[in-house]
C-alpha cells in the first residue's frame, strides 16, 4: 500500500451569490478570477484563481438556476443566507487515499462522496449536515480521480499562497490529525482561548503585493 500523503489543494471563499464573491476576491487581490462551472448535485457554482500548478482559490455560492439538492449543501452554504458576507471560509486538503485519511480520525471529516464538474471527477468528504470540520479550520479531504489537476488548466495571473494559518482552541488536536494523515504544506495552526471564535488567515502574493484573506 502506498504511503499516505496529503497536501493543501485549495482555499474556499463562500458568498451569498457568485457575483458578490467574485467582486470581493477581485477587489481584495487585484486580479480577475476565471469561470469555473456548476456542481449539479450540490446546486452550486464557482469561480477560480490559480495559485500554483496544484493549488487554487475557489469562490463558491448557491446557483439559483439549479434545483435544490436533496441533501445539505457543502461548506455551510445553506446557512449563509442572502445577506451573508463573502469571506474566506475553509480549505481543502488533497490526499492520495481519502478512505485511509478519513478512517484515521473518524467523525471529523464526514462521509466520502463522489462529485463531478464538466470533465472533472473527485471524491470529497462532506458531513451529512453540510457543516465544516472544526468550524472550517480542519480541512475537507479531496481525492482527484481525473487529470490534470484543475489548477494546471487555469491562467497564471501572478498570485501564489505564501501561507495559511488556522486559529482554534483544539489546535494541538488538529495538528495531531494533520500529522496522522501526513499533511505537507504551508498551513500553520495556532491555539486560541476556548471563548474565541475559530478563524483562518491566508497570506497571498499578488501583483499588488501581499494581500490577506481573513475568515473573521
Amino acid at each position: 500500500m502506498a504511503l499516505l500523503h496529503t497536501h493543501l489543494d485549495h482555499l474556499v471563499i463562500t458568498a451569498p451569490n457568485l457575483p458578490a464573491g467574485i467582486a470581493h476576491a477581485e477587489e481584495t487581490l487585484g486580479v480577475a478570477l476565471q469561470p469555473g462551472g456548476t456542481h449539479a448535485r450540490m446546486g452550486t457554482h464557482n469561480a477560480l484563481l490559480k495559485l500554483n500548478e496544484s493549488c487554487y482559490l475557489e469562490v463558491i455560492a448557491i446557483n439559483p438556476e439549479l434545483p435544490s439538492p436533496n441533501c445539505a449543501r457543502w461548506f455551510e452554504l445553506d446557512g449563509l443566507g442572502r445577506y451573508g458576507q463573502p469571506r474566506l471560509r475553509h480549505w481543502v486538503a488533497r490526499t492520495n487515499n481519502i478512505q485511509s485519511a478519513q478512517a484515521l480520525q473518524k467523525g471529523w471529516f464526514g462521509a466520502i462522496e463522489s462529485m463531478s464538474r464538466s470533465h472533472l471527477n473527485w471524491l470529497i468528504s462532506i458531513p451529512p449536515d453540510g457543516s465544516l470540520p472544526l468550524s472550517g479550520v480542519c480541512p475537507t479531504l479531496i481525492q482527484w480521480q481525473s487529470e490534470p489537476h484543475p489548477a494546471s488548466m487555469l491562467s497564471d495571473v501572478g498570485c501564489s499562497l505564501i501561507r495559511l494559518e488556522g486559529y482554534h482552541p483544539k489546535a494541538e488536536k488538529l495538528q495531531e490529525v494533520l500529522d496522522k494523515i501526513n499533511f505537507e504544506g504551508s498551513f500553520q495552526v495556532h491555539p486560541i482561548d476556548s471563548s474565541e471564535r475559530p478563524y483562518l488567515v491566508a497570506h497571498l502574493q499578488t501583483p499588488k503585493g501581499i494581500c490577506v484573506l481573513d475568515s473573521r
